[in-house]
């Protein structure tokens, strides 16, 4: 295997295809005559993306999730979906019923159809999911302006908690411990806030591959500098770090998974927000602010710490 990290790799085909100026967006958006369509693909792998103890119909619906998730941020209605399996000699008849009901619920909870796939057999489970929808307008990573707010659909660092109690066993509470796990294998999606708030969000990306790697990213793109004022999470996070003698800022920005709605809006936007947010039963986090510069800080006690990009990048 070459040493190329994925990002690296990503630049090379796309220097290749002819996409060297490509800006990414999360999804892939073109028109074919009047219509504009909506296209997201993603990948679920056994050997990375599925921990101990996770059932496989929950796996079915978080290789969904993932997708739903970057159109939720998008603020684009999913409509069909296409699913391709790699399926290993080892899996029962039982094992693919599973696969399929987790299949069949998330097509019923998102409210999209599978119209098909493909099926194929290797050493390894592996789930690609495309979604397909259509939408006048996507709300771009680039929008942020300045003085607008940062916002997120909920909090973070309960799947890294959850993920080194499964895989590291770390201590924790029967209570903190059945909550950072159902994080992992049941992770929620916020498509219906997403898609209220479209209009209202000036800038918008899913968090899954970890707040910092948002943030950064985002900022990045808007040419602004986002500062940080507040962490996106609560006191039981903060009592498991301390138990397990952890950083408890590693587990809220580079853990990953959260498939939360990382935004900004202007102020006079806020309250409309804040409303879809109660009605949808949802605790929305203002966590920072937009400002002249470049680059993501975390603002303590009067000073500016650099927030860097540390979240979750395959081949690192």
């Amino acid at each position: 295997m070459s040493k190329l990290s994925e990002k690296k790799i990503i630049e090379l085909f796309q220097s290749k295809l002819g996409n060297a100026s490509f800006v990414p967006e999360d999804v892939e958006s073109f028109k074919i005559g009047r219509q504009q369509l909506v296209v997201k693909v993603d990948t679920f792998v056994e050997s990375t993306d599925l921990p101990p103890q996770m059932k496989l119909e929950d796996a079915a619906r978080k290789s969904i999730v993932s997708c739903v998730s970057d159109f939720a941020a998008k603020g684009v209605k999913p409509i069909f979906g296409i699913v391709s399996l790699t399926i290993p000699r080892k899996l029962s008849r039982s094992n693919i019923e599973n696969l399929a009901k987790g299949f069949q619920g998330a097509a019923r909870e998102f409210g999209l159809k599978i119209l098909g796939g493909d099926t194929n057999e290797g050493k390894e489970l592996v789930i690609t999911f495309s979604l397909f929808g259509t939408g006048k307008k996507i709300v771009s990573r680039s929008g942020a302006k300045t003085d607008h707010v940062i916002i997120t659909s909920g909090s973070f660092g309960y799947t890294g908690a959850g993920l080194s109690i499964l895989i590291k066993n770390k201590k924790s509470s029967k209570k903190f411990r059945a909550k950072a796990k159902n994080a992992v294998f049941k992770p929620k999606c916020r498509l219906l806030f997403g898609l209220k708030n479209q209009k209202h969000f000036s800038s918008s990306m899913d968090s899954s591959d970890g707040l910092s790697t948002t943030l950064n990213e985002m900022s990045k793109q808007s040419k602004k500098k986002f500062v940080i004022t507040s962490m996106p999470s609560d006191n039981d996070i903060l009592e498991f770090a301390t138990l397990n003698k952890l950083n408890p800022n590693d587990l809220i920005l580079n853990g990953g998974e959260e498939y939360e709605i990382v935004a900004t809006a202007s102020k006079s936007n806020l309250p409309k927000i804040k409303s879809h947010a109660k009605k949808h039963r949802i605790k929305l986090y203002e966590i920072g602010y937009v400002t002249k510069g470049r680059g993501v800080f975390h603002k303590r006690n009067g000073k500016l710490d650099r927030i860097r990009d540390k979240g979750w990048e395959h081949l690192q």
